[in-house]
């Protein structure tokens, strides 16, 4: 793994982000992990997500772009996405996120930040069904902007109802790079080398086994 993943896996594990034990998911699966981005939740954190998502998207594009957070967990990861964009590699990046309800006073209307306009890209914390990233191309659309990629935590490679993962799913529907921090199999790689997490690799790879798709 590249440093900036090596980082977050840690900041996840020392926050307690990623947990390991018996979790029902939504889908009715058991999981023997469970990944919540909001853990991660004072100033330290913050700041070191904002590094992770700023390196991933200096890693895998190129400028011009903008940010747009989906509400609600998307609105922070891009505003310190921003600032450590332009901390870390020179890049003034604007950002826009979306309001859950509009609002009919003031400015009006549902969207604040920038102007939604040329290559945009969504930040979220993972893509499980894909709605928050349909709702967002609609809204980045509908400015008449481009949705360019979308920038996530952990991609579960876990396959859906087709035989995909949801993140593939987006890709695919959208022709777009769906850019994760961490991979389920890049955690399971590292958690192997960790004698502190060594025991939850079986688990690990039982689960990935029955549910995963290499194809992402």
């Amino acid at each position: 793994m590249l440093p900036y993943q090596t980082d977050f896996l840690a900041l996840c594990l020392r926050y307690e982000a990623l947990r390991f034990g018996e979790f029902k998911l939504k889908s009715g699966r058991m999981s023997p992990y469970f990944f919540n981005l909001g853990q991660l939740s004072d100033g330290r954190a913050l700041s070191a997500i904002g590094r992770a998502y700023a390196d991933l998207l200096h890693e895998h594009l190129q400028p011009p772009f903008m940010l747009y957070g989906p509400a609600y967990k998307g609105i922070p990861l891009a505003a310190v996405t921003a600032l450590a964009l332009a901390e870390r590699h020179d890049l003034n990046c604007p950002y826009a996120f979306n309001r859950k309800v509009a609002k009919d006073y003031g400015e009006g209307g549902n969207l604040v930040g920038a102007p939604l306009r040329g290559r945009v890209v969504v930040l979220d914390d993972v893509i499980t069904a894909g709605t928050s990233v349909r709702e967002s191309a609609a809204i980045i659309a509908a400015q008449g902007a481009e949705l360019a990629a979308v920038g996530i935590a952990l991609d579960r490679e876990e396959r859906g109802p087709d035989g995909q993962s949801a993140a593939r799913e987006i890709a695919e529907a959208h022709n777009i790079p769906v850019l994760p921090i961490l991979r389920l199999a890049e955690v399971i790689t590292a958690l192997e080398a960790d004698p502190a997490h060594a025991e939850q690799v079986p688990a690990l790879r039982a689960y990935q086994a029955e549910y995963g798709t290499k194809s992402g």
